[in-house]
């Protein structure tokens, strides 16, 4: 299994637990972001586009564990950022494992090797490493050669020193689904607990608005890349959610799932999208207009976006949402599917990979100086 029985258990009763007390809008995982500076500038990533003192700004312990409380979640994902470039965030993940929350650290891995002293292996806690493919492909989509061995190095040391690590790979325009699979035949080599693949997500601030994947591209791509499976791949991410990707399924946006929590508070209505801040997570729920998102909605900013954030909670509350969704489900962790598709095989094998331009790089927000990058990079 991807996932260790105990952390199903905890989500399921969970969610069961809402069902039973008739919430409709619930959440699943809550995005804790403690910082927004990082030491990359990947063209595709819209965090880093903030001013100077924004980026050196930061939650501490006790702010990241009010959220946690108020939100009442079983799992905390910790984006950025670089979540590793935050002084406390070995006191931060302590408290949450203390709490018994299943926190996922989702970190570039360039500090990793180096920090890796800091943590103590648990089941509670999963380092969730960006490899955005295969070694060329991941340096050219983080905008830093020699990225990848770097970011290897620390998978095989935490990997080596008892620690969960799952990896997240973020697929722009133009990845070829070949490549993509070698990608993953490396992570199991690599000893990785399981994998999650998504198509890019639509940063407004993003510099590089060209890269990112409609519906249609996305569907196709994941239909190549997700059918035929290997016996040994395995993806921390809901069945059904990896069949909406592969355009097997068809749901609508939760966007209330995933809730992100930073320094400017809770984020209306999802972290790919600033409509406003809460300053508490009921005020969130109470003050948000919910219906103006999702692609039902008509809102062109949601038109082409399947971000996990919002889907995968949707695959969640169907699992749990009537007899049809639970046996479905059941089937698919009982008796896992490969996914046979001659058609699927038969893209692969015709795919030829597109001449696209090179991803932009970020630039420095204006009036940064040299010494300010450096303060903010960790360098």
């Amino acid at each position: 299994m991807a996932v260790p029985v105990s952390q199903a258990w905890t989500v399921a009763t969970y969610v069961l637990k809402q069902k039973l007390m008739g919430r409709k809008k619930y959440p699943l995982v809550l995005m804790l972001e403690p910082l927004f500076r990082c030491n990359l500038a990947c063209a595709g990533c819209g965090k880093i586009q903030y001013p100077a003192h924004i980026l050196k700004a930061e939650l501490s312990p006790e702010d990241c564990f009010k959220a946690v409380e108020e939100c009442g979640t079983p799992m905390v994902s910790i984006p950025g950022g670089e979540p590793l470039l935050h002084p406390q965030m070995p006191e931060i993940v302590a408290g949450l494992v203390a709490r018994k929350k299943y926190v996922y650290m989702c970190t570039n891995a360039l500090l990793l090797k180096e920090k890796l002293h800091l943590f103590k292996p648990s089941k509670y806690l999963s380092f969730s490493v960006h490899v955005d493919g295969q070694r060329e492909h991941h340096d050219f989509s983080v905008c830093r050669e020699g990225g990848y061995d770097i970011a290897m190095e620390g998978v095989r040391a935490a990997v080596a020193a008892g620690f969960r690590v799952t990896t997240n790979t973020t697929l722009f325009d133009g990845a070829d689904p070949n490549s993509v699979r070698a990608h993953f035949d490396e992570m199991m080599t690599a000893g990785v607990e399981s994998m999650m693949v998504s198509p890019g997500y639509t940063y407004d601030k993003a510099p590089d608005q060209n890269h990112f994947l409609g519906k249609a591209k996305s569907r196709r791509m994941f239909r190549a890349i997700l059918s035929n499976r290997k016996k040994e791949w395995q993806f921390n991410t809901h069945p059904l959610f990896s069949e909406f990707l592969m355009g097997k399924q068809n749901f609508e946006c939760t966007p209330w799932g995933m809730p992100t929590f930073s320094i400017f508070g809770w984020q209306k209505p999802c972290y790919l999208l600033q409509d406003g801040y809460a300053d508490t997570f009921q005020e969130l729920l109470d003050s948000t207009k919910w219906e103006n998102y999702g692609a039902k909605s008509g809102n062109p900013q949601c038109a082409n976006c399947m971000v996990h954030s919002g889907h995968e909670a949707s695959a969640v509350d169907y699992n749990f949402g009537s007899l049809k969704g639970f046996l479905t489900t059941a089937k698919r962790y009982m008796f896992a599917s490969l996914y046979p598709d001659e058609g699927a095989q038969k893209l692969l094998n015709e795919w030829r990979p597109e001449h696209t331009s090179p991803l932009i790089q970020i630039q420095a927000p204006v009036g940064t100086t040299k010494t300010e990058l450096q303060s903010i990079s960790g360098d």
